[in-house]
């Protein structure tokens, strides 16, 4: 690694090397053609168009992966942070250009992992390697499911039923009709594809139909 920092504890309580002591994991990053890089805070990390053959994992800081259309309107899909793993399904894919640019948004340190040297075990065949492998076929599972998810939480035409079925989806996980979810208004905006003041605006007169209650990240569901 291009780093005087060793992030091995760390790494091993992430989800790629679940499994792996530090000691394993130093090991392992060699097979794995693993560097690090920092980005300022603004600094693009990937652009549009880009081909990829490495994933990007965040040791500190924050990323945004985002899409710019033709009139420069952002929207962005997702943010990761620490131990979080972004680019995986493009370098899986090794011809596919990028559709999205991936920006620090804040000062970051990324390691680089080669994607097919994750995914194929080295000539050694040690197991640690083959745990690792497997996790990170977990993993893109994993993200996959998440991105179906997302698709039927923003499917419905009106910005009630987007809310309604991905609240449905937040009790059904917490198995209450109280719970919290992992979003700020924003965020929740984002993540369904809709405009931040016309989400408040909808929840605002849910609220006042008693359909839900909610406080910032706090939600009840009242049966009507």
């Amino acid at each position: 690694m291009e780093n005087d920092k060793d992030y091995s504890a760390f790494l091993a309580n992430t989800p790629l090397f679940k499994g792996s002591t530090p000691e394993e994991v130093r090991g392992m990053l060699g097979c794995l053609d693993a560097y690090t890089r920092h980005y300022k805070a603004g600094a693009y990390i990937h652009h549009m168009g880009d081909v990829i053959h490495y994933i990007g994992f965040v040791l500190e800081g924050r990323v945004r992966i985002e899409n710019v259309d033709a009139w420069g309107n952002v929207n962005v899909i997702g943010t990761d942070g620490p131990g979080q793993l972004f680019g995986e399904a493009y370098a899986a894919v090794s011809d596919e250009p990028l559709m999205v640019d991936v920006v620090a948004s804040e000062d970051s340190v990324i390691m680089f992992l080669h994607l097919q040297k994750v995914l194929t075990t080295c000539s050694r065949v040690c197991p640690n390697h083959s745990r690792t492998s497997t996790n990170m076929t977990a993993i893109i599972a994993r993200r996959n499911l998440e991105l179906s998810r997302r698709i039927f939480h923003a499917a419905p035409r009106t910005i009630r039923g987007k809310v309604l079925a991905y609240l449905s989806y937040e009790s059904e996980r917490a198995g209450s009709l109280e719970f919290d979810i992992p979003y700020d208004r924003q965020r929740l905006a984002d993540y369904l594809g809709v405009d931040r003041s016309a989400l408040s605006a909808e929840l605002s007169r849910m609220q006042k139909a008693g359909i839900i209650e909610t406080r910032r990240s706090h939600f009840v569901l009242k049966k009507v």
